[in-house]
C-alpha cells in the first residue's frame, strides 16, 4: 500500500506543480462559504503549504490528494466489499441523474461551488448551473427492495472496513505528502506570492492620501 500511494502522490505532486504557474488572482472568484474539503484538513497541514496560501491553490493540491484516497477506497471496495460495492453499483444505476454541472472538473475546481455569488454592484445571474441542474432533474425513482436483516449487518460491517481503508490511505497519503514539502513551498514563494505581494502594494498606492 505505502509504495503504491506514494508513487501516486509524487505524480499527484507533479500534476500540481504544472498546474500552479497558470493561476492568477485576477482570473478566480473569491468564495462566499467555507469550503468543507480543505477545512482543517490535515493534508494541508502534511503538505507544509504556507498559511495565507489562496484557496484555489490549495484546493488544487487537495482535491488531487483527495482523489487518490477516493480511488484506493474504490478498488478496495470492488475487490474485498461485495456487499457494498453491489449497493453503490445498484444505487447509481437505480437512479437516473440530469444535469451534474461539478461533473468531470478538473482537480482545481473539484467541489467548489459552480455558482459564486455576484461582486457587489453586479446584476443578478439570470440564471445559475445549480438551478438549471434541478430543472433536469428526473422524477423520483420507485424504492429499491428492502434489504434482509443479514444483508443490513453484512453492510455495516463492510461500511466500517471502507471507512476503516479511507483513515489509512488517507494517513499514507499526508505521509508520502511530507516528503514533498521543499518543492511545494517553492513553487508558491515563486509563483503565488510576487501575485499576492503586487496586489497588495497595488492597494496601498491607491490608498495613500493625496499630496
Amino acid at each position: 500500500m505505502t509504495g503504491a500511494i506514494e508513487e501516486r502522490v509524487s505524480v499527484a505532486v507533479d500534476s500540481w506543480l504544472r498546474w500552479v504557474p497558470s493561476w492568477a488572482p485576477g482570473t478566480h472568484r473569491g468564495r462566499a462559504k467555507l469550503c468543507r474539503r480543505c477545512t482543517g484538513s490535515p493534508i494541508l497541514a502534511a503538505s507544509g503549504i504556507p498559511e495565507g496560501t489562496p484557496h484555489q491553490v490549495t484546493h488544487a493540491l487537495v482535491s488531487r490528494m483527495q482523489r487518490i484516497i477516493d480511488k484506493w477506497v474504490d478498488d478496495y471496495t470492488a475487490a474485498e466489499l461485495p456487499a457494498l460495492h453491489a449497493e453503490l453499483t445498484g444505487e447509481e444505476l437505480w437512479r437516473a441523474k440530469g444535469y451534474d454541472p461539478v461533473a468531470g472538473l478538473e482537480p482545481e475546481y473539484d467541489g467548489i461551488d459552480p455558482d459564486p455569488e455576484p461582486d457587489e454592484g453586479e446584476q443578478p445571474f439570470l440564471f445559475t448551473l445549480t438551478g438549471l441542474a434541478e430543472e433536469t432533474k428526473p422524477e423520483p425513482p420507485l424504492p429499491r427492495p428492502p434489504l434482509s436483516s443479514e444483508e443490513k449487518q453484512q453492510l455495516r460491517r463492510e461500511i466500517q472496513l471502507a471507512d476503516t481503508c479511507a483513515e489509512e490511505a488517507g494517513s499514507e497519503v499526508c505521509f508520502a505528502l511530507v516528503g514533498h514539502r521543499p518543492r511545494i513551498e517553492a513553487a508558491v514563494h515563486r509563483f503565488v506570492e510576487p501575485q499576492i505581494q503586487a496586489i497588495i502594494e497595488d492597494l496601498s498606492r491607491h490608498l495613500e492620501p493625496p499630496q
